[in-house]
């Protein structure tokens, strides 16, 4: 039975569908979930967009070897827990996202706007909200990412790449509550607030169009696979694959925006256009393809297991009168 025969199901699980006590807690539950299994990628990708060349690290396998034997599986968690302060504002994006797409098809005048349209307003506003929470965690998290200690004439100095802005230099035995206290500290002292929003306006830049192009992506990819494969291929399935060509594409196409904004956060260049400059002069064309391959192991993972939980939530998390109408 193709799609066109097929008896009618809901594509779209829409925030008036859904009980929101059971949405937001497993929600958080499955956003936490991801992130603590894919983090290593993010630390990875980090050190790869840092570094100046290669010189420290020659691809993902090489970084995840070297991390590994430097550091321990330890180093490959650093700043976690900083960093999973997301899950917060990932409950803020998620709202912000359904919201703002519930709001266009109430109005009578955006009510006919394409879905995917929708799609790609609600994920570029969804991304500014969360931007806005999660950058100052940001800043910190990855500050922490290019840590990379290990031990030198009886002291813990930075690693080798000479990714240390802050001058950072810590006594061994330190916990990793203390080397955080000590980065907020330094970065107070010498920027004052405004340094937890250093890059504030590459996140906007880098992360409102991902978001935008990766939801409204992921509705027309989600559109052309429902009418391309057999009725019977679950539609959880393909949800999740579409979130991952999605993610693919997005990735792609913002790539060098995602690594100016980690210069920015990590190296404290003074603007956008600075820092796409030292970019260049350091890697040429190569500025394109930078970190790419860990950002594309990440986002096709990322994007999988994300759909795969968000849309999982959204059936089980539906009112009763609308359960028949819901296809797995």
């Amino acid at each position: 039975m193709s799609a066109v025969e097929a008896p009618p199901f809901i594509r779209t699980i829409e925030w008036d569908m859904m009980d929101k006590t059971k949405f937001f807690p497993l929600s958080m539950l499955s956003s936490f979930s991801v992130r603590c299994c894919l983090y290593p990628l993010t630390v990875i990708k980090t050190r790869l967009q840092i570094q100046r060349r290669n010189h420290m690290y020659t691809g993902m396998l090489d970084a995840y070897k070297k991390i590994y034997q430097m550091e321990g599986f330890g180093g490959l968690y650093r700043g976690f827990w900083i960093s999973s302060i997301q899950i917060v504002s990932g409950v803020f994006y998620v709202s912000t996202y359904e919201g703002v797409r519930h709001l266009l098809r109430q109005n009578p005048v955006t009510s006919q706007i394409d879905p995917r349209i929708k799609a790609l307003i609600g994920g570029a506003a969804a991304s500014l909200v969360g931007q806005t929470i999660v950058v100052p965690f940001d800043v910190l998290s990855q500050h922490l990412m290019v840590l990379g200690v290990s031990t030198k004439h009886g002291k813990l100095v930075v690693d080798k790449m000479g990714m240390n802005p802050l001058g950072l230099t810590l006594e061994p035995g330190r916990s990793r509550a203390y080397i955080s206290a000590e980065i907020v500290r330094l970065i107070y002292q010498r920027d004052g607030l405004r340094g937890f929003y250093r890059g504030y306006v590459a996140s906007l830049c880098a992360y409102v169009p991902n978001s935008a192009l990766w939801w409204g992506l992921y509705t027309v990819y989600q559109d052309e696979l429902i009418k391309i494969l057999p009725y019977w291929v679950s539609h959880l399935f393909v949800q999740a694959v579409a979130g991952t060509l999605g993610g693919f594409t997005t990735t792609i196409i913002t790539n060098p925006l995602d690594i100016v904004r980690a210069r920015l956060q990590v190296q404290r260049l003074d603007s956008m256009c600075n820092a796409f400059k030292v970019l260049w002069v350091e890697e040429g064309l190569e500025m394109f393809t930078k970190g790419l391959s860990a950002r594309l192991v990440q986002s096709a993972c990322f994007s999988f297991s994300i759909i795969l939980g968000y849309e999982t939530i959204k059936r089980v998390s539906i009112t009763e009168e609308y359960k028949s109408y819901v296809r797995w």
